[in-house]
């Protein structure tokens, strides 16, 4: 496991770009100092993450991207089974409370100086990769509405909006996401297990219904993950 997170990071903080070759399994025993057969345990675990690739010419980083869920992708997956994640996710919740929020938040959603919303931080994974971080605000009286919104049970954010739908009667109607690409600061290099620097997908999104903004949200993604949407023309 220790191996495999060595090498896992350093493929996901760019060390060794996309293509590269890993050094023969014999070289790897080597300079971990450990039997060749541990070795493949843990570029077997790679293998399977997508992180790397083998073939007769040797061990590859993988060129194929992660993919990670859309904005739109986890909203509906919300309304239609309760949660978020796909199948094998996890998430932690750091943070559930009221607070004043920053100026930019406050204008979103028309709020006046010393206004409160909720607030709720939590990270997600599958298996040992870092997934995302992710923060969302919403009207502080959700909260007597909704008492899960200021829990930290890592179970309560699977379920989060469709309580709000029903104890508030409010669903959201529109959507928009807004993301780029930029730095990892260091409080989001922690949580996404990567160097401060390093290069990230940050986001946000909002949902809205003609009352005004339901859940507005920020988040970031580590290297190498990748967001598609469908639409119709």
């Amino acid at each position: 496991m220790k191996i495999a997170e060595d090498l896992r990071r350093s493929i996901t903080e760019g060390e060794r770009p996309e293509g590269a070759k890993l050094p023969p399994n014999r070289e790897l025993a080597v300079t971990y100092g450990v039997a060749v057969a541990t070795i493949q345990r843990a570029l077997e675990q790679l293998s399977v993450e997508g992180i790397i690739r083998t073939s007769q010419r040797g061990t590859f980083v993988a060129n194929t991207p992660s993919v990670n869920s859309s904005g739109r992708d986890r909203v509906a997956r919300v309304l239609s089974t309760g949660t978020p994640f796909v199948p094998g996710e996890h998430c932690i919740v750091t943070q559930a409370t009221l607070l004043v929020p920053p100026l930019y938040v406050q204008d979103i959603f028309g709020l006046d100086d010393g206004d409160q919303v909720v607030m709720r931080e939590w990270h997600v994974g599958r298996g040992s990769q870092r997934r995302g971080l992710h923060v969302a605000w919403y009207p502080a009286q959700f909260a007597a509405l909704v008492p899960d919104l200021l829990s930290s049970d890592r179970s309560k954010v699977k379920t989060m909006l469709p309580k709000i739908i029903e104890a508030t009667g409010r669903r959201p109607t529109h959507g928009r996401d807004d993301m780029h690409g930029r730095d990892a600061d260091a409080r989001e290099a922690g949580f996404l297990g990567v160097k401060v620097g390093a290069a990230i997908l940050a986001g946000a999104h909002r949902y809205w219904d003609a009352e005004g903004v339901i859940e507005y949200g920020e988040w970031c993604l580590p290297y190498r993950h990748v967001i598609g949407y469908e639409y119709e023309l």
